[in-house]
């Protein structure tokens, strides 16, 4: 092993002299994670994960509003708090679709900074599907040629088209090139805003509903699909797709028949397709209070599952691979990926700028 500060890989130096956090505050969630690395990766420090809900209405009004500013203003100084007493040396946070729609997210976003130290960058959808594909590199199998991978989040659905192909290095996993990406302009919160609003939590969808919902999505996707031949890709073997996103996370849970969700059972694993058509159909047939009875779902996830379910429904009628690794990790990893790198070449002296230390500041 290197001497701290002549390489990569040294104990005290690199990725290994600091404690990283990263927040992906999204559409619907708020989601915080601290971490050191590890031989293997990282160890989680601590976590905070709060559904603001900070689109709320984003679809009608271009606005963040004001309850959803309060709620999403009290989660983050929870995050502050907990980045404090964490120590943490280095860190990137990230706001997403609700900050990109909204006419007043650059200024919501500098009230953050002013109130709780935490600044933000608003990413581009393709800079939220690399991070997205940087947290699930290890899922990636060698005996994939291509890679889809999905992540329905709270107000867009983005959906990347990878190229997978074995190291030459010999390593495991292999080397992932990032073809084409689309990002859809609707998630779960707004496509239950757009289509699901003011429905009673006692009633179940009318007839033609949901299946207006899976049309509406697979319509968005078919000129991807076309333009990379995606479809011949899947009939010719090798394309593995990977699910990101609490829809897919939830809908494996309840598929296994946890009675509770349990991150470690289920980030993974892998799903058949038929399975999800045949849970996406029960679900649709169900009202929110029926759902929020379900084991894995509750309330937290009742309002929004129909949408999600038809969103997930839709992927996988527009392209048949027959199972669906699923993923429970997204954003928030992809960015300590890139943290433990970037510490990693600083300490490296054949990458290090002259301006830059292998060691951090005391």
């Amino acid at each position: 092993m290197s001497e701290a500060g002549s390489g990569v890989g040294g104990w005290r130096c690199g990725r290994f002299a600091h404690t990283f956090a990263s927040i992906d505050l999204g559409t619907n969630n708020c989601r915080l994670l601290v971490a050191r690395a590890s031989a293997t990766g990282f160890d989680v420090l601590d976590s905070y994960s709060r559904p603001v809900r900070l689109g709320e209405g984003i679809s009608a009004q271009q606005t963040l509003c004001s309850g959803a500013i309060d709620r999403t203003l009290e989660a983050l100084e929870a995050c502050a708090a907990k980045i404090r007493k964490a120590g943490v040396t280095r860190s990137r946070h990230i706001a997403t679709e609700a900050c990109r729609r909204a006419v007043n997210g650059a200024d919501f976003l500098a009230s953050v900074r002013e109130r709780t130290g935490l600044q933000f960058q608003i990413i581009t959808p393709y800079e939220e599907a690399r991070l997205a594909l940087a947290s699930c590199e290890a899922l990636v199998q060698r005996c994939s040629s291509n890679v889809l991978l999905v992540d329905i989040g709270g107000g867009s659905t983005e959906v990347v088209w990878v190229a997978a192909r074995p190291r030459e290095d010999g390593r495991g996993g292999a080397d992932l090139t990032i073809l084409d990406m689309i990002s859809v302009p609707w998630g779960v919160v707004t496509l239950t805003e757009a289509r699901l609003a003011g429905l009673p939590h006692g009633a179940k969808l009318a007839d033609g509903v949901y299946e207006q919902m899976v049309r509406h999505i697979m319509d968005a996707l078919a000129p991807f699909c076309r333009r990379n031949g995606v479809a011949k890709s899947i009939a010719a073997g090798g394309v593995q797709m990977i699910g990101a996103s609490g829809t897919v996370t939830t809908v494996a849970a309840y598929g296994m028949g946890l009675k509770r969700y349990h991150r470690a059972t289920v980030d993974g694993t892998s799903i058949e397709r038929d399975a999800i058509l045949r849970i996406g159909g029960k679900l649709a047939g169900m009202s929110v209070a029926e759902l929020a009875e379900l084991p894995c779902i509750g309330w937290e996830r009742a309002e929004l599952a129909l949408a999600g379910g038809a969103i997930l429904e839709a992927v996988c009628r527009q392209w048949p691979v027959g199972r669906v690794v699923v993923a429970d990790r997204g954003l928030r990893e992809g960015v300590l990926v890139d943290l433990m790198r970037e510490a990693d070449r600083e300490c490296d002296p054949l990458t290090r700028r002259p301006d830059q230390t292998a060691f951090p500041a005391s």
